[in-house]
């Protein structure tokens, strides 16, 4: 089982960018986290009509951040994947569900892990609604919830130890953007 999981994640491949998003190669995902190298990425927040937002628990077995919440999903594009495409793709795999998503906006963060791993992404933050309740797969996610986004801010002000660190930097853009936007507006 060791050696699958080796080959696994020697396959899985992040799109090195620049400082503008454009594609300069590709890498082994553990080894763009080890070196801390800007790659593409996306995460994705699915609001409900109450206006709440979707968390979600990161496995325990995860190799960095496990059992901490975060946005609903996040992960990395494949050579050749569009964002929205890859935000749909990752949501059905981690959530066991599919909703129509939009690109809100995109940014560069930097942060660095107890293990020595670093996150260095160029990050697409999009949005989509879902009513109801996900599917979760238990190989990615622990556990799931709703949340108003008020709620979210005061809880990771109190609690910072029980979010991610990309979730606590990327939160505070969405929470922003989404505070200047009526939910719905799509202008």
């Amino acid at each position: 089982m060791r050696f699958t999981k080796q080959l696994h994640l020697k396959e899985e491949q992040v799109i090195l960018v620049d400082q503008e998003d454009n594609q300069i190669g590709t890498m082994p995902k553990m080894e763009a986290h080890e070196k801390a190298l800007l790659h593409r990425a996306f995460s994705v927040f699915i609001m409900n009509g109450k206006g709440e937002t979707m968390l979600q628990q990161r496995a325990a077995h995860k190799y960095h951040s496990p059992l901490l919440w975060t946005n609903t999903c996040c992960s990395h594009q494949r050579e050749g994947e569009l964002n929205i495409e890859a935000g749909k793709r990752r949501l059905q795999e981690e959530m066991g569900f599919v909703a129509e998503l939009k690109e809100l906006f995109s940014f560069t963060y930097k942060a660095a892990f107890d293990n020595g791993l670093t996150e260095h992404e160029f990050d697409h933050v999009m949005m989509g609604d879902f009513e109801g309740e996900p599917n979760i797969n238990p190989d990615e996610v622990a556990d799931w919830k709703w949340m108003r986004p008020e709620d979210i801010k005061s809880d990771m002000q109190n609690n910072p130890e029980i979010y991610t660190e990309w979730f606590k930097i990327i939160f505070e853009k969405f929470y922003s953007y989404i505070s200047q936007k009526p939910l719905g507006d799509e202008g």
